[in-house]
This record gives C-alpha cells, sequence and structure tokens, in this order.
C-alpha cells in the first residue's frame, strides 16, 4: 500500500467511470491538486489493484472518496487493509464520505455516522435568468473561498483553487447582488453529459439560475445535479422542470461533523464533498 501518482489518481478516475461513477473529463488534475498525498493504491506484482482517496482539506477536515477494488481481487481483504491504511492520513481530522446504500452499514462498522442524504438529479437545461450573473475572475477566489466555507461548514482552500479556475471542460459563474459576490456555480463536462457542483447560492431561485448558467457556460442542454435533502423546494423545482431522481448517497461523518449553512444547494461531487 502507498501513495499514488498522478498519472494513478488519473487512472482511478478511469476506474470509477468503469463502475459508472462518471467522473468529469478535467477531474483528476483537481483532484490532486486538493491534497496530493491524499490517494492511496494497494499494489500486487507491481499493479494497482485498489484505489482511496482520503483528501486532506484543512487540519479539521477530510473527505473518503475513490474506495475502488478490481473484480478480481475482491473478497481478499485489500480493499479493507487500505481503507484502514488511508484513514491514518486523516489523523484526528473529522472525515466525510457520501456513501451508496450497499456500503453504509460497512461505514457505520468503522464509525461513520450517517447525517442526511443527497439526490442526483438529471434533465433538461432551461434558459436562465442571468441578471447579475457573470464569468468568474481570478480575483473572485477569496469571496468564493468565503461563500463555500459558510455553506460546507469546512475550508478546502486548494480543491476550490483549482475547481474555479475555467478550463475547456470546466466553468463557473457568479452572481453579483449590489457590490456583494452572494452566490456560484461551477459546470463540468463529464465521461456523459454535464454535472452541477457545488452550487451555492442566497435561495432557490437564484440556484436555479446559477446552475443553468454555469451549464450554459459549456453549451449544454442537459444536466445533472446533486442536491442534499436540505434542500426540498430546488428538489420540487427541478422534478417540475422535469428531472428526474436517478441515484442517491447518505452524507456520513467519523468525527464531528461540520455545522453547514444553508446555502449548499449542490455539492461539488460525489468523490470530494
Amino acid at each position: 500500500m502507498r501513495t499514488a501518482t498522478r498519472a494513478e489518481i488519473a487512472q482511478m478516475l478511469d476506474w470509477a467511470a468503469a463502475e459508472g461513477w462518471n467522473p468529469g473529463l478535467d477531474d483528476a488534475a483537481a483532484f490532486a491538486d486538493a491534497d496530493p498525498g491524499g490517494f492511496f493504491v494497494a499494489e500486487q506484482d507491481g499493479q494497482p489493484v485498489a484505489a482511496i482517496s482520503v483528501v486532506n482539506h484543512s487540519d479539521s477536515f477530510a473527505f473518503l472518496g475513490l474506495y475502488l477494488c478490481q473484480p478480481t481481487y475482491r473478497g481478499r481483504g485489500i480493499g479493507y487493509a487500505l481503507w484502514q491504511h488511508a484513514l491514518a492520513h486523516a489523523g484526528t481530522r473529522t472525515v466525510g464520505l457520501d456513501g451508496v446504500a450497499a456500503q453504509q452499514e460497512n461505514y457505520a462498522r468503522s464509525g461513520f455516522v450517517r447525517t442526511g442524504a443527497t439526490t442526483r438529479f438529471e434533465g433538461p437545461c432551461a434558459a436562465p435568468d442571468v441578471t447579475g450573473i457573470r464569468p468568474v475572475t481570478p480575483a473572485d477566489l477569496d469571496a468564493l473561498a468565503t461563500l463555500d466555507r459558510a455553506a460546507n461548514g469546512f475550508d478546502r482552500p486548494r480543491f476550490l483553487n483549482a475547481w474555479l479556475t475555467d478550463a475547456d471542460t470546466r466553468k463557473t459563474v457568479v452572481q453579483v447582488t449590489g457590490d456583494r459576490l452572494t452566490g456560484f456555480a461551477t459546470a463540468r463536462l463529464c465521461r456523459q453529459g454535464c454535472k452541477l457542483g457545488p452550487v451555492i447560492a442566497g435561495d432557490r431561485d437564484a440556484a436555479l439560475s446559477l446552475a443553468q448558467a454555469a451549464a450554459g457556460a459549456l453549451d449544454a442542454r442537459a444536466m445533472i445535479i446533486d442536491v442534499p435533502d436540505t434542500q426540498p423546494a430546488l428538489q420540487d423545482a427541478l422534478r417540475a422542470q422535469g428531472f428526474a431522481a436517478t441515484f442517491e448517497t447518505a452524507r456520513m461523518y467519523k468525527g464531528p461533523a461540520p455545522t453547514a449553512g444553508p446555502g449548499l444547494f449542490a455539492v461539488a461531487t460525489l468523490e470530494l464533498g
């Protein structure tokens, strides 16, 4: 068991795609920037056969994701040994994860406690109200980090600096009210379609406009958005627009859960929170 290389982090995303997780086309670099030492593989006969990430976002918070084992190596204890090895990287930090239903009992046995759920919605983009919405600029990043901290309850500066920097396959838009930034949304092209996240806003209507504007910046005609159960009004609005709920995960924490604010309308990723 050892720390993954950047090339192996890209391979982990390929494995995730094979499992149907549909990662973003340029996720690997942003994930690696978040905590280069937070990605691990188990190796056998010189080849990685299992993988996991435990990304230390701050001195008090980490997030676990990309927990994968190649099918022919399952049932041998390799994945669980790597799980324990990777969790040690978090030290005394609280660790979060988004767990699928089939694994939640296993996570609970490792001390993770369910605090909520996230539902994936997929559906058509609508023409947004773009009043007060514009593309992100580098000068916005500090203010967006403040909004993100208030919405999520923890800091993740390295991840945000990478995630909110525009690329050909990833765009962020911000909402300006008066002279203040009051929300933002990031869209990214994935192996299939376009995912939105995070979406941080003052209310449901602003969240919808930001999400649609971000998707529009990539000329997307449909979008995928992961909405926490603390935002039932947004979930209802998406259903009314023809979106279908296609997937659900449980948000779980080992250690004291962060105190999230009301502004989180969609999580950035189910791998890094």
